[in-house]
């Protein structure tokens, strides 16, 4: 139910620093030594080749002490005890992610574990992870856990669009279907509290509605030039949308029920090969559903997820024979007490999530085959 605290006072939270552009990790030293001398650098195998080498020489060069710790895949609890023990008996005095969404969650509990400062090196736009004073912890076997909150957000964001530029244009598009999330959320979050414990602010409204604005005009554009692995102004925009304004805006605006049904969809074993936001953008037509927008209404936001990629049916995510038992269970863990679902300003309960679901695969269903575009 919103704002059942009759909260008055509004928030708005963000990292201390956010640097973006092509030669960000060559430079990376001078941005830096501001946190520290000594880092703990948490990343995986492949992304330690892909920018890790990089940037441990350049961090090196100027007289940096570089712990690696190599990150194991997923953000539980466990190896988050893992890498914090490293840090501190190398006695390191910051920490950096270098990756995706599940490092960078990691890494930031590992922060606030150590009580030291992070800097996020994202080398995918693949989520809004980066930017936020939360973390999303998952079991060992990779379902959803719990949601943890810190007291500040991360000191510095660095972003090397070159890098991104160089990833499979699946991240990039995940990234669109996480961000196209951000303001049709906080739509229904307006009256709810946000991440920061109070009222969302009139500028948080408008990082959302400036966020879906780039995505909507430059999203296929972005996704053709990282194809090519060209950095061109379209890119660099939806990058920033994708991980400055989506970071911002879910973070200050709230999430809602794309979320909560996103978190569900853990408990279903044969969707854990898709990324964050391929399950988000599913669950924006479901929301959308919930909410009763017109068809013209899901047709516009069909029309952009269709045009990089995303899936929009049972089908596309894998799941064409998923059963109305798998249903309600993702519905009941969308509709678990705490969850964001609860933000929304339509009713809603269990039956109706689950209808909402078959709703979204049927309205998306007949989009593709009104538009020719089945598959």
């Amino acid at each position: 139910m919103p704002n059942p605290k009759q909260l008055t006072e509004r928030v708005f939270q963000s990292p201390s620093k956010y640097i973006q552009g092509p030669n960000a990790i060559k430079n990376a030293a001078s941005y830096l030594k501001g946190l520290g001398r000594a880092p703990l650098l948490t990343c995986d195998d492949l992304v330690f080749e892909i920018a890790g080498r990089t940037l441990t020489d350049t961090l090196l060069q100027s007289n940096f002490k570089v712990t690696r710790g190599v990150f194991g895949g997923e953000a539980s609890t466990e190896e988050i005890n893992r890498l914090a023990d490293l840090g501190r008996t190398s006695h390191v005095d910051f920490i950096i992610a270098l990756g995706g969404g599940k490092v960078i969650d990691s890494a930031k509990n590992i922060a606030d574990i150590l009580s030291l400062p992070i800097a996020v090196l994202p080398t995918t736009a693949s989520t809004d992870a980066p930017c936020s004073a939360l973390s999303v912890i998952y079991t060992p076997s990779g379902s959803f856990e719990k949601y943890t909150f810190y007291g500040k957000n991360p000191d510095l964001v660095l972003v090397d669009t070159s890098v991104i530029a160089r990833a499979p244009p699946r991240f990039l598009c995940a990234g669109i279907g996480d961000a196209i999330a951000t303001n049709v959320e906080a739509k229904q979050a307006r009256r709810s509290a946000n991440f920061g414990g109070l009222m969302p602010t009139e500028l948080s409204e408008s990082v959302g509605a400036k966020c879906e604005e780039i995505l909507f005009r430059y999203g296929r554009q972005a996704y053709e030039a990282n194809v090519v692995g060209a950095v061109t102004p379209a890119f660099e925009a939806v990058v920033e949308a994708n991980t400055l304004l989506s970071g911002l805006g879910f973070e200050s605006g709230g999430l809602a029920a794309a979320h909560a049904i996103h978190n569900g969809f853990t408990a279903i074993h044969a969707m854990h090969g898709l990324l964050h936001g391929e399950k988000v953008a599913f669950g924006v037509v479901c929301q959308l559903v919930l909410a009763g927008a017109t068809t013209a209404e899901l047709d516009r936001y069909i029309e952009l997820m269709v045009s990089v990629n995303l899936p929009v049916t049972f089908r596309q995510l894998g799941i064409p024979d998923v059963t109305d038992e798998e249903l309600r269970e993702v519905a009941k863990l969308a509709c678990a007490p705490g969850e964001t679902i609860w933000n929304m300003e339509t009713a809603v309960n269990e039956s109706v999530v689950f209808y909402a679901m078959k709703g979204a695969n049927a309205a998306s269903e007949s989009y593709l085959e009104r538009t020719g575009r089945a598959r």
